[in-house]
């Protein structure tokens, strides 16, 4: 019976869908399958001859470097992972599997494209990363630092920028923007520009110096030396709120279009991250701050409080409690509507802000009621001095929806540890010295009926 030639065991291998790689010890291609050309891009005369190390993506060769080390002493390695750059610049992932041959000195490897498989493990993981971002940040900037790292593991990111759209001014306002370079030389202007662009078409887009169909003015930033940029809308329920962009100074740029898919995927993922970021922010400002003033409101008038008595007890400090009401201000509401005097209480936070320091807490207790907090020791005279400052402040009509009001507060005082040890105790007292004070104020007027304000018209009879 005859039987037909064994092939070669070239031929073989040939066959074989993984490719299978022969290093000698100096780290060059001796032999390579034909796998290798589907996986690395390269020809196998291509890569003969051609140092191992040299495909490896830079910020895997060190460790490549040391799995070839153990190889070579004997070790087996088995399921070893790592990335390779392509012919045509693109990542791919490797799963090796390599022992040494000591007869032979050369180090054979079988080499397996995982890049799908790690690809969607990595998208995962950003899921899980970004979420998790989300819920334990404490605040934006800390969000974008971690979304930094999150994409860098994913896409190579020297150059990160979060742009978001300013509905106020018509243009984008950098958050956060990082650089591994010099960040003087950050290019601020042609991230706005590719923001305004994406924002415009909700559309993701890579560009470099050879980029068609895109606008004259991208085709003027494509030209200068920032060589490479990848750029992502940001879009939520409510419209494009902005852009994730990277960009890479390299000539060697090694973003392509498949990072497209993965930056915008990201930035999906970021955009929801941000709305409900945003949106925490907005609930817990209106926990704590009153609505129409804008100062902080009673609740966290009472925890900046509880905590100025704790740190003054623990330094053996004072502090004084001031609590005003707008004398008559019932009066500007019956006489002129409640929209006047809801105006009137704005203008009057403005000035009572303008006329305290920054250390001090002014907040609005609700109506036509406001405290002033004042720590760091302030002494009775010191006090008074604020006092009579803020009341100086007010002497100056108020100006809004055509007339002049000219209105003074009542101010009752409160000292620790004087007159209270606790939030409640010297709120009371400070309530109870205000009411005092309104009560001497009225005494003292040659007409009891008369509201505490002084009314001048402004606009022409």
């Amino acid at each position: 019976m005859k039987t037909e030639p064994r092939p070669a065991l070239e031929t073989v291998l040939d066959l074989m869908l993984d490719a299978v790689c022969v290093v000698d010890a100096n780290g060059r291609f001796v032999y390579v399958s034909a796998a290798c050309e589907s996986i690395f891009g390269y020809t196998q005369e291509e890569m003969i001859g051609r140092q191992m190390m040299d495909l490896v993506a830079p910020e895997d060769r060190e460790r490549t470097l040391l799995a070839a080390q153990q190889v070579m002493s004997g070790q087996p390695s088995l399921h070893f992972e790592n990335r390779y750059i392509r012919s045509d610049g693109r990542r791919v992932d490797i799963m090796w599997s390599a022992r040494w041959s000591e007869a032979d000195q050369l180090r054979v490897g079988v080499a397996r494209d995982i890049t799908r498989r790690k690809r969607s493990e990595s998208l995962q993981e950003a899921v899980y990363a970004i979420s998790e971002a989300a819920h334990n940040a404490a605040n934006l900037t800390s969000l974008f630092e971690q979304v930094h790292q999150i994409t860098g593991r994913l896409i190579p990111a020297p150059s990160f920028f979060v742009a978001l759209n300013d509905p106020d001014q018509g243009n984008a306002t950098f958050p956060y923007c990082k650089t591994a370079g010099d960040p003087a030389q950050l290019p601020l202007d042609p991230a706005a520009a590719l923001c305004t662009e994406v924002t415009r078409t909700g559309q993701a887009l890579l560009l470099t110096a050879h980029s068609e169909n895109v606008c004259d003015n991208l085709k003027l930033l494509a030209a200068t030396d920032n060589f490479c940029w990848l750029a992502a809308p940001l879009s939520t329920r409510q419209g494009c709120i902005g852009a994730l962009l990277l960009n890479d100074t390299a000539e060697t740029a090694t973003y392509c279009e498949q990072d497209i898919d993965l930056l915008q995927f990201v930035a999906n993922q970021v955009a929801t991250a941000i709305e409900r970021k945003q949106l925490q922010a907005r609930l817990e400002r209106m926990a704590q701050y009153d609505e129409l003033t804008g100062l902080p409101n009673r609740a966290f008038l009472f925890d900046r409080l509880k905590t100025a008595l704790a740190r003054a007890r623990r330094n053996s400090e004072r502090l004084s409690l001031l609590y005003l009401d707008l004398d008559g201000f019932k009066q500007v509401n019956d006489g002129y509507g409640h929209g006047v005097g809801d105006l009137l209480l704005q203008a009057f936070a403005r000035r009572l802000t303008q006329h305290t320091r920054e250390t001090d807490t002014v907040a609005r207790m609700g109506g036509d009621e406001f405290v002033v907090l004042l720590e760091s020791s302030p002494t009775a005279a010191d006090t008074e001095v604020v006092v009579t400052h803020i009341l100086a402040a007010m002497q100056a009509p108020i100006e809004l929806a055509g007339l002049a009001l000219a209105i003074q507060p009542s101010i009752g005082v409160a000292y620790f540890p004087e007159h209270g040890t606790d939030e409640a105790s010297l709120l009371r007292r400070a309530d109870e010295a205000m009411y005092e004070a309104k009560s001497a104020s009225a005494q003292q007027r040659p007409n009891l009926k008369q509201p505490g304000f002084t009314r001048f018209d402004i606009t022409p009879p």
